[in-house]
């Protein structure tokens, strides 16, 4: 088969990508998006946007069409978080865009064009503020050097609005499409013009929507496991049912007898069934017979490990820590009244909508990817090493994602590489990889289970005078120090008062597979040191939020003031609330932006309602005023589902959880009315996908304990404190 006939039956699903791809043929003038490979020539067209031989006159990033279309190409990972409209907003700000008539394609893997292709750390936004406006301002000064050559004028006197170029001494005016031919030739200026933000006509505006939502209401968005490639494979894989579990030996003569099974061989990471399509993979997999090693598997239960990690915690294994926050004398000893906090988080999935899967064909040298993957780069080196050939020659088709919260992000490129490998047996055809619910969540990777263990001492002024805090957690990458799990507590703000902190981590090594979770280390640290707080404000006779702005002015914090001020003013923090109805609040720093929140909760048959969440953000200049809230209500409901019920646990090494039946996710009678502030700012903007989970675990703890007098000393909420046997106490 032809390739185009190949990529048209890919795509046939989505008719709305080739009426979007043929307004980029038949005259119209495609730039910025240089091809180095040639499926981004055939790929142009389905995706409306992929590449084009046309020399990229405007940079890799925006490219205007005969039809007066702005695209703009996109290299980070769309999976719900909404990066695509921000991206575009700041090239059509700068270049005075008709916003109503710019579109956003998706980037295939190009190192080259893009340099690193990594989603991670709410970064999108943020790395891109300065090369995306410097992108749509140069686009925009090479568009009024052709209008001023044609008609004869100093550029001064030329204006641009909604792409059109207009002269007002003369009213001569052209449309982008009419100027594209003689701003092509038009030399870039390396450093253009840029305005200044009290110009801004679209970014900070409500005008700022999403450009995906009718897609996605229409179910015309393409996800991988919509792909369908002729000639393509379909393929699970039977893994260890215990992490660190090796295949021994199987039996895969029944699975083959299954019509549409094409082969069953051994992978590195278990048994791979190929078939005709996802049914027959699905029941050739359930008809192997499969023995497992389990000489190195991890068998304990939870409360084994936590045991355990208490134990490292204490100093009683020999386990050495890592020093990540130190201050004055580390070793001075702490007096006779010392408050002891311990605090124990389970493993959590990512429970993503779309679970794994990757579409991969390895042809010759050549290696082509279909997937949503977070990092692309990451993802070509390692398929080059499966191929054996050099990244380069690997193509990856970065498709949106039905969302991720980081485990489409991991290290290993765990899912892609697993895809790769079973590309290498079926002979050039291309195969797509399918795993179900239970296959990630009982297989996948986890947000790590930590425990933390702090000793404080206060001064006659009821702030600490000593901090020493412990945690305890699996590394998530294998470099660094296992900092991550540390964010949050370094740096704290609320150490100022502090005249010794000692602040180690521990990083046990165990075969649970542990990643990139939602906010990182904040979705723990966050609710251990702001629960923290709470109780010395208690401990202190203080308001909690006066006992953080006095900790905030002396650490000259002058962003968490500012949201504490602001939160304090729009939830009513002091005013009365109704009987049986507490406040409570939290504010973090996460990935550079400040979120403080104030969660209303009363305790209802022994669990906690949760009726409204007031959210104030400090996250630079607010790119989409309404993503910004779409976000933190999204982050909301995330971090109230793993708060209230979240966790995954083992039981003699078995994974319990493994679907939304034991797994719950918070329901739509359970959410809380979310109402979000931002706060003005000239600062450039910080991310939004990750920094609203970490407060609102600990702003809910914070509310029953003014309601109980107890604090909560593990997560999640609903088990009762069952995974730990922690207590907050006074040494004497």
């Amino acid at each position: 088969m032809t390739e185009s006939k190949v990529e048209k039956r890919r795509f046939a699903m989505t008719r709305r990508r080739l009426i979007l791809g043929g307004s980029l043929v038949g005259g119209a003038l495609v730039v910025g998006y240089t091809a180095t490979h040639p499926m981004q020539v055939a790929g142009a067209i389905l995706q409306g946007g992929g590449s084009d031989p046309e020399p990229s006159v405007f940079g890799p990033f925006v490219r205007i069409g005969a039809d007066d279309w702005v695209t703009v190409v996109n290299k980070h990972q769309e999976m719900g978080q909404g990066i695509h409209t921000a991206l575009a907003a700041m090239v059509a700000e700068e270049l005075d865009a008709d916003w109503d008539r710019v579109r956003v394609v998706d980037a295939r893997g190009n190192f080259r064009a893009y340099g690193p292709q990594l989603t991670a750390g709410s970064n999108s936004v943020a790395s891109n503020w300065d090369t995306l406006r410097n992108a749509g301002a140069a686009a925009r000064a090479m568009f009024v050097a052709a209008a001023a050559a044609r008609w004869g004028v100093s550029p001064q006197s030329i204006a641009i609005r909604d792409s059109v170029v207009s002269h007002t001494g003369s009213g001569r005016s052209a449309t982008f499409a009419e100027l594209l031919t003689d701003a092509s030739r038009q030399k870039s200026p390396q450093a253009p013009e840029l305005k200044q933000p009290e110009d801004y006509r679209l970014i900070g505006t409500d005008r700022v929507r999403r450009k995906d939502t009718v897609p996605k209401i229409t179910g015309g968005q393409v996800y991988t496991q919509d792909v369908d490639l002729p000639d393509m494979l379909v393929a699970m894989v039977a893994h260890s049912p215990r992490f660190g579990g090796k295949l021994a030996r199987f039996d895969a003569s029944d699975a083959l007898k299954i019509p549409a099974v094409v082969d069953a061989f051994a992978i590195e990471t278990g048994v791979a069934v190929v078939a005709e399509n996802t049914f027959a993979a699905r029941r050739g997999r359930d008809a192997l017979r499969v023995e497992w090693d389990d000489s190195e598997a991890e068998t304990r239960s939870t409360p084994e490990l936590f045991r355990y990690y208490h134990e490292v915690a204490a100093g009683r294994t020999d386990i050495k820590p890592n020093v990540l926050e130190t201050k004055g004398d580390p070793d001075t000893q702490f007096g006779s009244d010392v408050l002891e906090f311990t605090f124990d988080f389970p493993y959590l999935a990512h429970a993503p909508l779309e679970p794994m899967n990757c579409v991969a064909q390895i042809d010759g040298w050549d290696i082509k990817i279909m997937s949503g993957t977070q990092l692309v780069t990451l993802d070509q080196v390692h398929a080059a090493r499966i191929g054996l050939t050099i990244p380069g020659k690997v193509d990856i088709e970065v498709l949106p994602a039905g969302g991720s919260f980081g485990r489409r992000g991991t290290a290993t490129s765990d899912f892609v590489v697993e895809c790769l490998r079973i590309a290498r047996h079926t002979n050039g055809r291309p195969v797509k990889l399918v795993w179900t619910r239970e296959d990630d969540m009982a297989g996948g990777f986890y947000r790590p289970m930590v425990h933390h263990r702090a000793w404080i001492e206060l001064g006659p002024d009821g702030f600490p005078t000593r901090w020493r805090h412990h945690v305890v957690s699996q590394e998530m990458v294998p470099i660094g120090g296992n900092f991550q799990n540390f964010e949050g507590i370094a740096g704290s703000p609320y150490f100022v008062t502090a005249s010794v902190v000692d602040g180690k981590i521990f990083s046990p090594s165990h075969p649970v597979q542990c990643g990139f979770w939602r906010s990182v280390g904040l979705s723990h640290t966050g609710m251990a040191i702001e629960h923290i707080i709470d109780q010395l404000a208690r401990q202190a006779r203080r308001d909690p939020a006066d006992y953080r702005r006095a900790l905030y002015q002396r650490a000259d914090a002058a962003r968490h003031l500012a949201v504490l001020n602001e939160l304090c003013l729009k939830s009513g923090w002091g005013s009365p609330i109704e009987t049986g109805w507490a406040r409570g609040m939290a504010i973090t720093e996460c990935f550079g932006t400040v979120v403080g929140q104030v969660a209303e909760v009363r305790i209802q048959e022994g669990r906690p309602v949760v009726r409204k969440v007031t959210a104030v953000v400090d996250c630079g200049i607010p790119i989409s005023p309404d993503q910004i809230a779409a976000q933190m209500e999204g982050s909301i409901g995330f971090g109230l589902t793993a708060a209230l019920y979240g966790a995954v646990t083992l039981k003699d090494g078995f994974v319990q959880e493994t679907n939304f039946d034991n797994y719950p996710i918070l329901r739509m009678n359970e959410m809380p009315t979310v109402e979000t502030h931002i706060m003005r700012s000239a600062n450039r903007p910080t991310g939004m996908g990750e920094p609203g989970v970490p407060p609102i675990a600990p702003a809910v703890a914070n509310a029953m304990l003014i309601l109980t007098g107890s604090p909560t000393t593990s997560l999640p909420i609903l088990s009762g404190n069952a995974l730990g046997n922690s207590v907050v106490s006074v040494r004497s």
